[in-house]
């Protein structure tokens, strides 16, 4: 069912979706006090402390071409400072996440630009997985190829139920990548998933752990929005702390991972944040006995 509709009324969704770069042009003065800039690719709103990252290539299916990725690492960069965004929601709007890298580009890279074409894809990924803020992927329709890895390296996914999912790059000639589903899925579904390259369709990306949400294509955006708003509510450095844990302890042996658990735990600990966030639980405890 997924792969003979795969395609079906892609032209209507660019239609529908386009939104006029004049309409969502980036202001980043406005988000953290940073010079303004102008985004080509992207658009960038602040909401309620987190903000919206929308992929804004409609008419190319979001495909991720040398600009795009350039303004997604300079806009995480500078998202990265300050505290008044404390989450980030990346999306492509409701009909489609990304069609993955743009392929016109890709035919014309001569062999001299091979070296610097990947070190702007590693680049833009990096900087989204090591993003010191949660990330959260909104993905609506199509996330294929490099548009699949770009929601793989956020820390959580809401897909709506019309979401896609699938890494075709072996017909090309070129490997899929593997870590960013492998840490989701485990090493023998991140196999098949690379190697046969069959869609995903939305129910069954929940039901091996690839997205952590699936919510119908009206609502997922604020289902999005909802998690982005508590982390936003969470202290910001234990919710940082939670993310590297995550990165980093996986790949230990138990008594590592428990010492390296521990020693970020006593360095919360000793934070005025988590003093703070106590004293108002314990606060807000004794109001509620009173009554």
């Amino acid at each position: 069912m997924v792969k003979d509709s795969f395609y079906k009324n892609f032209r209507v969704m660019v239609r529908r979706s386009y939104m006029p770069a004049s309409s969502c042009t980036a202001r980043l003065s406005r988000l953290q006090g940073q010079r303004n800039m102008d985004y080509k690719t992207i658009c960038v709103t602040k909401e309620d402390g987190y903000a919206v990252v929308t992929l804004n290539r409609p008419h190319e299916m979001n495909a991720l071409s040398r600009e795009m990725k350039a303004e997604l690492v300079e806009c995480f960069s500078v998202l990265e400072t300050g505290e008044a965004v404390r989450a980030v929601i990346l999306t492509g709007g409701d009909y489609f996440f990304s069609a993955g890298m743009d392929l016109k580009e890709m035919a014309a890279i001569r062999d001299e630009e091979i070296d610097d074409y990947f070190d702007l894809i590693a680049s833009y990924l990096q900087k989204i997985f090591a993003f010191r803020k949660p990330v959260i992927a909104a993905v609506g329709g199509i996330a294929l190829g490099g548009g699949f890895n770009l929601a793989t390296v956020c820390d959580l996914i809401v897909a709506s139920e019309s979401a896609i999912f699938g890494h075709p790059e072996l017909k090309f000639g070129l490997n899929p990548l593997f870590n960013p589903i492998n840490r989701l899925v485990g090493t023998a579904k991140a196999k098949e998933i690379a190697m046969l390259g069959e869609p995903i369709g939305a129910m069954e990306a929940l039901r091996i752990g690839l997205v952590n949400k699936v919510a119908p294509p009206e609502r997922f955006m604020e289902e999005a929005r909802v998690m982005a708003r508590e982390l936003a509510a969470r202290p910001p450095k234990a919710v940082e702390a939670v993310k590297r844990i995550s990165e980093i302890a996986p790949f230990l042996d138990k008594s590592s991972a428990l010492e390296y658990e521990f020693e970020m735990s006593a360095l919360l600990f000793s934070r005025a944040e988590r003093k703070e966030c106590m004293r108002q639980f314990l606060e807000e405890l004794k109001q509620k006995k009173k009554k």
